[in-house]
């Protein structure tokens, strides 16, 4: 399985920490898949063969966005069906208002790396 890391930042990355989460391939195309990251479940999203990482918690009400639905760079919480693009974080459909953390990732070999 070939995959990049798709969350690569415009803005210079100062002081970024990556820890290792797992393997690449620990995440099949179209799927998500929940680490856990220094106490925080962390959701990378294979979309497309690239991986996007960003907090798993809905900022609506809380509810696991691993749950729900991937649709290309979409994810759909299955709460309360909010939406939000897995590429920025950015709050695509409500009721949430506030995005998730969007987080750097990285793979080096088959080591699947996440800001930490």
């Amino acid at each position: 399985m070939n995959v990049e890391a798709g969350a690569e930042r415009d803005e210079p990355e100062t002081n970024v920490t990556l820890v290792r989460i797992g393997s690449s391939k620990d995440v099949a195309a179209g799927q998500m898949r929940v680490f856990e990251l220094e106490g925080t479940k962390v959701n990378v999203a294979n979309a497309a063969g690239k991986l996007y990482a960003f907090d798993d918690t809905c900022t609506h009400t809380g509810c696991s966005l691993a749950r729900g639905k991937l649709d290309g760079t979409t994810v759909t919480c299955a709460c309360h069906g909010s939406q939000f693009d897995v590429t920025s974080g950015a709050v695509l459909r409500g009721p949430a208002r506030r995005p998730v953390r969007s987080r750097s990732v990285k793979v080096e070999g088959e080591n699947l790396l996440a800001e930490a």
